[in-house]
């Protein structure tokens, strides 16, 4: 059985993800390297969290096998866009921007290898293939606008 596409769309973004984390731990100080990689990851978070709350774990709080999954994963996206908000309030050549980085980085990772591993084949077995498809849809329509709206706002801005 082929991946359903909400769930290869989510990977698609985690591994773009994945590859941000690991260039920017790789920079140093305030270099404009660090400062675009940063800003370019921040976006992508928030984009990619909002998105994913508002179709797949919208759907997964309708349903009440998946119900805590969704809540654990939306805790998790709270924790991540508060530590964001930490890092863009922070002096990108303290040694405490780094330390920040590396504790959000580890966090984010576990949470979206979590995802992966557990998560996502427990919701891919409850879930029809209508609405996987449905929630793809509006995956895909929410993503872009969502960075659009991430440009514009700092992390925990309009998520309260």
């Amino acid at each position: 059985m082929a991946e359903a596409r909400i769930f290869a769309d989510l990977k698609k973004d985690h591994d773009r993800q994945r590859k941000l984390l690991e260039d920017l731990g790789e920079t140093q100080g305030a270099s404009d390297d660090r400062k675009t990689l940063f800003e370019t990851l921040r976006q992508e978070l928030q984009a990619h969290a909002a998105a994913e709350e508002e179709s797949l774990y919208a759907t997964m709080l309708g349903l009440p096998d998946l119900r805590e999954d969704a809540r654990h994963s939306v805790s998790e996206h709270k924790e991540v866009d508060d530590m964001l908000g930490e890092l863009v309030e922070m002096d990108m050549s303290s040694s405490g921007w780094l330390v920040k980085f590396k504790e959000m980085r580890h966090r984010y990772l576990h949470h979206i290898d979590e995802e992966e591993e557990e998560m996502f084949p427990s919701a891919a077995k409850g879930l029809t293939k209508e609405a996987e498809d449905r929630i793809a849809k509006v995956f895909e329509t929410r993503k872009p606008r969502e960075l659009e709206r991430a440009a514009a706002e700092m992390p925990g801005d309009a998520r309260e």
